[in-house]
């Protein structure tokens, strides 16, 4: 009988112990759940942009004064587009991540067949590139000049791959302001975001941005989220809810 009682308490017991673990189990779930779930689909598009924007090999990875690439780092997957540019050599600048050179192809292409000819000025830049860049610029016309329309190594996006410099098919107006308001110009704004790019320093944003307007500067991002930044007339920092940059 003694032996039968034993037996019946260790059941007891092992079920309690059980249901305990289980409700444990249950209770981390339930956590996790609530902290991963937003309170609303807005919340959550924040949400999942932000933690995308902060990994530096995602597409919408954010980079900016703010938000600096590894001094090493380098696009494992990066290639020559088909694409003109302004120069023939095979330079490193002809670069872009794959992702982002077949779609700047399809922005050519898409481009041409309106009778908008197009031209690449410049694409991926090393680390050790940006840096020879950036201090040519500061030797030129000094430091705080120089850091509003060009990045401090390790901020630029031409380092992700994802970045591509565009101008008119004559070559003239490269990276400078009288691009502005040519028929290119405002073939990309109305039609970038078809192909996944938006116009990365939209003019009137460079107190969230940090850069002067550039009409010439594409950013591929993919064509979700460049649909909604350009249909919002926002930036990739307003859509990712980052902080602004403001110099």
């Amino acid at each position: 009988m003694l032996k039968i009682r034993l037996a019946f308490l260790f059941l007891i017991v092992l079920a309690l112990s059980i249901t305990g673990c289980a409700g444990k189990f249950h209770f981390f779930q339930d956590e996790e759940s609530s902290f991963r779930s937003p309170s609303s689909s807005e919340e959550k598009r924040q949400q999942d942009a932000s933690v995308q924007a902060s990994s530096q090999e995602v597409i919408p990875v954010l980079v900016n004064k703010s938000n600096r690439l590894p001094n090493n780092y380098q696009p494992r997957d990066l290639i020559y587009p088909d694409i003109p540019f302004t120069f023939q050599q095979k330079m490193e600048k002809r670069q872009m991540r794959s992702e982002a050179g077949a779609a700047i192809e399809r922005l050519f292409a898409g481009a041409k067949q309106q009778g908008v000819n197009l031209l690449g000025v410049s694409a991926y830049r090393s680390h050790a590139s940006q840096t020879a860049l950036f201090n040519y610029y500061v030797k030129q016309d000094g430091y705080e000049e120089a850091i509003t329309y060009s990045a401090v190594p390790g901020t630029s996006e031409h380092e992700t791959g994802l970045a591509i410099d565009v101008t008119g098919g004559d070559g003239k107006c490269a990276a400078e302001d009288c691009f502005e308001g040519t028929k290119e110009a405002v073939w990309l704004q109305n039609h970038a975001a078809e192909y996944g790019f938006i116009i990365r320093y939209p003019k009137g944003k460079d107190a969230i941005t940090g850069y002067q307007y550039e009409p010439w500067h594409l950013r591929y991002v993919g064509k979700t989220i460049a649909k909604e930044i350009m249909d919002r007339g926002i930036t990739l920092e307003e859509y990712v809810d980052a902080t602004v940059v403001n110099n």
